[in-house]
């Protein structure tokens, strides 16, 4: 029977069974299409990346004697559109079964249903054997309760998985220790330099521009610096565990005028494209932390696991849970636009510019300039979060919906109204001075509330509460804040919340 299979962008995994062996009559099928380019509006590295790294993928496919049928961008033959290829393909190659693996967007998930139930062949689902998880794991073990709580799908990972265990219980007797996890930067350790893979990326870009697809952000065509082969993510991940590592706990959630990446991995695109799997990084990453213990503590090695097999497959499993009702989420009523300086960082707000600057250039910011600061500013401005996911969704090269969006629209804008956070992520700029030096050198003072010169967070932060009180009034986790809130004197609040009016009307000139 000939068989055709679809891989998609994200589909890059070397592993997979599928290629354990070859089979002359099986094709498979690649593609860059405008369909992928065009639903959203991406960042030029984040186009170039995919492309470069689904080419990459099928050369080492033909490599190793797998049939490949694959479209560049710019192909006269390329249909551009997912169900015009793959009836193009099957007409052409006389296909009789088409084999897909679960695409990890609810969009395409949809539009792959749709398509088999017009074709005449038979067609077949495979899993993508990437994840820790299935799509409704999460589901059903949180089935009957209230909290979604991501601590106990956690500890449960950590059991089920056997990772950093001994029998039944954690290492070091603590399950946790994000509170060792927020250090400030101040120079206390060099930070070794970020891995880069430079390489010329004339041609895809020439066939960009070519195509008129449009896209944002900056690229140097000549030092594209991410990697885009399972050799240079292999070489990415080793770089992490023997440079890195021993840091990346203490300074997670720390951010510095001078230091774009400070001790974070950059992982998040190679294991989102599937080139690195989740499986292949905790194992490297825990038995490179046991060989090293009288270097680097448990607190490093914890917060790093927890990011993958506690946050990243917990996001998963409340994306696939919600949607697709998840995606039209607002539950706090935003409907504020963008100001330009999101496409431009042109703002006198320090930790906005760099933050937003530093996502145009290098299309990656960490979860906390992505959370605390960007995130942060866009929900106490109560921006509508379909204008926040869809900036984010663009903006990150790592950005693909099932992870984008539940970190947006539920952990960042609380626009799911508490499915996934059990509060809002907002704060004054308090926070922001904690865990960075950008408040020293910015044009606002991070101590005022009133006058020109005081910082927006200060008076946005406190106007957002008392906007927004009713919708927290039974929250617990909000009643701290909601008590400081009504000790504000009726005066000062009203002088509060009128410089906060002048700042979300007069948002282009802050």
């Amino acid at each position: 029977m000939k068989t055709l299979r679809l891989l998609l962008g994200d589909q890059l995994n070397h592993n997979h069974s599928w290629f354990q062996q070859t089979d002359e009559n099986v094709i498979y099928l690649m593609a860059e299409m405008r369909q992928e380019t065009d639903y959203v509006k991406h960042h030029i590295q984040k186009v170039v990346a995919f492309f470069l790294s689904m080419r990459n993928f099928a050369t080492h496919l033909k490599s190793n004697n797998h049939q490949v049928v694959y479209f560049e961008i710019d192909d006269a033959k390329n249909p551009q559109h997912l169900e015009a290829l793959i009836q193009q393909t099957i007409e052409h190659y006389s296909i009789q079964k088409l084999e897909y693996q679960l695409p990890d967007e609810y969009r395409l998930d949809e539009q792959l249903k749709q398509i088999c139930k017009k074709l005449t062949i038979s067609t077949e689902v495979f899993d993508t054997e990437h994840f820790y998880t299935t799509r409704t794991e999460l589901a059903e073990f949180f089935q009957g309760k209230k909290l979604l709580l991501m601590e106990n799908f956690y500890r449960m990972m950590r059991k089920k998985h056997d990772i950093l265990m001994v029998g039944a219980n954690p290492v070091g007797n603590q399950w946790n220790f994000d509170h060792d996890n927020r250090k400030k930067y101040k120079g206390e350790v060099p930070i070794p330099k970020a891995k880069i893979f430079p390489k010329n990326v004339e041609k895809v870009v020439h066939q960009l521009e070519k195509m008129e697809v449009k896209t944002f952000g900056s690229i140097d065509v000549e030092k594209f610096n991410w990697p885009t082969s399972r050799g240079e993510c292999l070489e990415q991940l080793h770089y992490f565990c023997h440079h890195l590592l021993k840091h990346f706990g203490d300074y997670e959630d720390a951010m510095h005028t001078d230091e774009k990446f400070l001790f974070h991995s950059r992982l998040s695109f190679a294991m989102n494209s599937k080139m690195l799997s989740p499986k292949e990084v905790i194992e490297q990453v825990v038995q490179y932390y046991h060989q090293n213990e009288d270097q680097i503590t448990l607190s490093q090695v914890e917060g790093f696991v927890r990011q993958i097999l506690g946050w990243r497959e917990y996001v998963r499993g409340i994306y696939w849970k919600e949607m697709p009702n998840y995606g039209q989420m607002n539950a706090l009523e935003n409907q504020n636009r963008f100001p330009d300086f999101y496409w431009t960082g042109n703002t006198k707000m320090n930790c906005m510019q760099k933050a937003i600057s530093q996502s145009l250039e290098e299309s990656y910011a960490h979860h906390i300039q992505r959370l605390m600061i960007i995130g942060n500013f866009s929900l106490l401005t109560q921006i509508h979060p379909d204008e926040v996911d869809a900036w984010y969704l663009g903006v990150y090269i790592d950005a693909i919906e099932w992870v984008e969006m539940p970190n947006t629209r539920g952990m960042s804008q609380y626009a799911d109204g508490g499915i996934l956070a059990t509060k809002p992520y907002v704060s004054s700029g308090s926070y922001i001075n904690k865990m960075s030096n950008y408040c020293g050198s910015c044009h606002y003072n991070v101590k005022d509330k009133l006058g020109e010169k005081a910082c927006p967070f200060n008076s946005l932060y406190w106007n957002f509460l008392d906007d927004k009180k009713e919708h927290f009034k039974n929250n617990q986790r909000m009643a701290m804040m909601l008590n400081l809130l009504h000790k504000i004197p009726a005066e000062e609040l009203f002088q509060i919340k009128l410089r906060a009016k002048e700042i979300m009307e007069g948002l282009e000139n802050i």
